[in-house]
């Protein structure tokens, strides 16, 4: 088996064919690379050129540096995933890469969240996507591409058939591009999971989350949706849970920061009651008090044994709920991730989770509380573990997939890096 050549070789040779200077970050990303033992079994590496290091600081890649790079890797069969998070490229280095996607049959993952793309980058990315057959994955997070650049995501959904997961978080999506993208997926078969979080949305109608309830109604591939901060109130999701009776494959639903209230969970609650496919449910950051972890509780003791991840972070819930979300976790079994922190612990509740880590119900990668005691009276901790840690970063060494720190990764596979 032949030795692929070396990236930095070739890397600095069109460096100097493109009169470009060289950027120190990409050359040592290529570098090593070269000295992986994937390359040499060619299993395939995914180029982690990301511009938030935390241990060292790194030469942001720019426009210029993205069209050497895509000269490079056009030929780099064994380059899998292209992570550029956190850089400097704007619409016109997306236009290399754009051309890049056109030509690349190997690609699978492709991340470009936080950089400074805009509707015009978006139409290039989405123009591209027309034509390519395998990028599996793209982020887009963070790039304020709009109503217009969403809208030509939304007409490349129309097209492509191989896309699988789709994140257009804090995208400054607006309402008809949403619409637009729920009319889509009525009909797309291959998104398994699509980030939709913060659109910039003006009205209090709630229209969009009513067309996504419509589209999960019919769609039967969607495995994962985020819809934080939506706002979504009590209509909203009670269209939501009306559409889940008929759907049969949404196993993630994150409906983190949003308006549902206690009076909202009883529409959650009977769902839970029928649900068998929901297996995480995040509502992190809403108001569901005392009443909603009631009803919740009532759905996972007596009815529901699919749920597997519970979020109610930051939810005003007292003592008196969080004893009940404990209690049913001694007669359900399934549930096995459970995150509490944010509300208001008294002693009851400090004891009643210790008592369900000490007896071993409740692991303790498994929740972000940790007991501890002073003066005989037991107190709880928080621990740096939830639904998805590592969102907005990703650690410069070690695993990132580390389910004490992302739960929904040993859960819901699909969610990897979304």
């Amino acid at each position: 088996m032949s030795v692929p050549p070396a990236l930095r070789q070739q890397y600095l040779q069109t460096c100097q064919n493109l009169s470009q200077p060289e950027n120190h970050f990409v050359a040592h990303v290529l570098q090593e690379a070269d000295e992986s033992d994937n390359i040499r079994q060619r299993t395939g590496i995914t180029l982690k050129i990301a511009g938030n290091n935390r241990l060292v600081p790194v030469q942001r890649v720019t426009d210029e540096d993205v069209q050497v790079l895509a000269s490079v890797l056009s030929s780099a069969v064994f380059v899998t995933g292209l992570d550029l998070r956190y850089n400097m490229l704007t619409d016109a280095g997306v236009k290399h890469m754009a051309t890049f996607l056109q030509e690349n049959s190997t690609l699978r993952y492709l991340n470009l969240m936080f950089n400074d793309i805009g509707a015009s980058g978006a139409e290039l990315i989405a123009g591209a996507l027309h034509s390519n057959g395998t990028l599996l994955h793209l982020r887009m997070t963070g790039n304020k591409i709009g109503n217009k650049g969403g809208l030509h995501f939304a007409s490349m959904l129309q097209v492509n058939c191989t896309l699988e997961k789709l994140d257009l978080g804090d995208c400054d999506l607006g309402t008809q591009c949403l619409i637009a993208i729920a009319a889509v997926l009525t009909k797309n078969k291959a998104i398994k999971a699509i980030n939709l979080n913060r659109p910039l949305l003006y009205s209090q109608e709630e229209e969009t989350t009513v067309r996504v309830a419509l589209t999960l109604k019919i769609n039967s591939s969607l495995v994962e949706l985020h819809l934080c901060k939506h706002e979504i109130k009590s209509f909203g999701i009670e269209r939501l849970c009306e559409a889940l009776y008929e759907n049969c494959s949404l196993r993630y639903l994150d409906l983190s920061c949003n308006k549902i209230t206690r009076d909202d969970v009883k529409f959650l609650g009977e769902l839970l009651k029928q649900n068998q496919t929901l297996e995480i449910l995040d509502l992190n950051s809403n108001r569901i008090e005392d009443d909603g972890a009631f009803y919740l509780s009532e759905a996972l003791t007596l009815y529901n044994r699919t749920l597997k991840a519970l979020s109610v972070v930051s939810n005003n819930i007292s003592g008196k709920g969080l004893v009940a979300l404990s209690e049913s976790m001694k007669i359900n079994m399934e549930l096995s991730y459970i995150y509490i922190w944010g509300n208001n612990f008294d002693e009851a509740a400090c004891m009643a989770f210790s008592a369900l880590i000490q007896a071993g119900r409740l692991k303790p990668n498994c929740t972000d509380v940790e007991p501890y005691e002073v003066d005989g009276h037991v107190y709880l901790a928080e621990l740096s573990h939830g639904l998805k840690k590592h969102y907005y970063w990703t650690p410069s060494y070690g695993e990132v997939e580390n389910t004490a720190a992302n739960s929904s990764l040993a859960i819901a596979a699909v969610s990897e890096n979304l």
